[in-house]
C-alpha cells in the first residue's frame, strides 16, 4: 500500500515541441507520432503547444477554424484513448456560434473530454519598433477556469497569456491544483525577457509545479516562436527545458517533494490566516 502511495506521488510529464507547418493534417499526423513517442517513453500525462494544428497569426484563426468535437479533436481523443494517457491538447482554434476561441481541450485515458478551456486573457500589446499583435481582432475571450483530476493531483489550465494574469494561477492553487500547464507561443520579443521569469515566478508564488509547452522556432513564419517548452518546480527551479527545435522533453513531476516545500514554507496556511485577519480589519 505504501508502495503504491509512493508511486501515486510521482508521475513523468512530456512536453512536446511542435514544428507546426501550414497543412493542417501533417501537423495532426506529427502531433500523434510524438504523443504516441512520449507515451512509449513512460510519459502518463502528455501535453502540446498552442495552436499545434495551424499557424499562428489572426489571419489563420478563421481559415483553420473548427467546432469540437472536429477533425483536431477527434485525433486528440483516439491518440489519448491508445495510449492510456491524460492529453493536454495544446490549443486549436475553435468556431463556436459565430464566434472563434483559442482553445485547450483535454482528453482522459479512456478518451473522454475532460475540459474546454477557451484563452481567457487575450494577446493584445504594441511594443513600439519590435511586435504588435491583437488576437482581439479574430478571437473572442473564454470566461471560466478549467481545472481537471488525475490519480496524481488536480493540473489546472492556462492558454499564453493567461500565464501573466497571478491571479488565476492562485485561483488554481486555491481550488487544489499542483501543476499547472500553459501552452503557449511567446515570440522573439517577449520570449527571452520573459518566458522562465513568469513560470518561476507563478511556481514559486503559489508551491507548485509549472510546464509550459511551445511550438519550435521556424524562423520562416510570419509569427517567430520563442520555443524553450519549460518545466519548473515549486522551489523555482528549471527542471526540464526544450531548445527551439522540435522535441520532447520530459521530467517527473514530484508531488512528495512540493508537500515538503509547502511544509518547510508554509504560505498557503499563513497566507489564508493573515490576508483574512487583514481584511476583516480594514473593513
Amino acid at each position: 500500500m505504501q508502495a503504491a502511495a509512493r508511486a501515486m506521488a510521482k508521475f513523468r510529464l512530456a512536453v512536446v515541441q511542435l514544428l507546426v507547418s501550414p497543412v493542417k493534417t501533417d501537423n495532426l499526423k506529427k502531433a500523434s507520432q510524438l504523443i504516441k513517442q512520449a507515451a512509449q517513453e513512460g510519459a502518463q500525462v502528455v501535453a502540446l503547444p498552442e495552436c499545434f494544428n495551424s499557424p499562428y497569426g489572426t489571419k489563420f484563426f478563421p481559415e483553420y477554424a473548427e467546432r469540437i468535437p472536429g477533425q483536431s479533436t477527434q485525433m486528440l481523443s483516439d491518440v489519448a484513448k491508445e495510449c492510456g494517457i491524460y492529453l493536454i491538447g495544446g490549443s486549436i482554434p475553435e468556431e463556436d456560434s459565430g464566434k472563434i476561441y483559442n482553445t485547450c481541450t483535454v482528453f482522459g485515458p479512456d478518451g473522454t473530454l475532460l475540459i474546454k478551456h477557451r484563452k481567457i486573457h487575450l494577446f493584445n500589446i504594441d511594443v513600439p519598433g519590435k511586435i504588435r499583435f491583437q488576437e482581439s481582432e479574430t478571437l473572442s475571450p473564454g470566461d471560466s477556469f478549467s481545472v481537471f483530476d488525475t490519480p496524481y493531483c488536480k493540473i489546472g489550465v492556462g492558454i499564453c497569456y493567461d500565464i501573466r494574469f497571478a491571479e488565476l494561477a492562485q485561483i488554481y492553487t486555491k481550488k487544489g491544483c499542483q501543476l499547472l500547464v500553459y501552452p503557449g507561443a511567446f515570440n522573439m520579443t517577449t520570449g527571452p525577457a520573459h518566458w522562465e521569469l513568469l513560470q518561476r515566478a507563478r511556481a514559486l508564488d503559489n508551491q507548485v509545479y509549472v510546464a509550459t509547452v511551445s511550438p519550435a522556432r521556424d524562423d520562416s513564419a510570419s509569427y517567430v516562436a520563442w520555443g524553450h517548452s519549460t518545466v519548473v518546480n515549486p522551489w523555482g527551479e528549471v527542471i526540464a527545458k526544450a531548445g527551439a527545435e522540435e522535441s520532447i522533453t520530459s521530467t517527473d513531476i514530484d508531488l512528495q517533494y512540493l508537500a515538503e516545500i509547502r511544509q518547510q514554507i508554509p504560505i498557503h496556511a499563513q497566507r489564508r490566516h493573515d490576508l483574512y485577519s487583514v481584511e476583516e480589519k480594514t473593513k
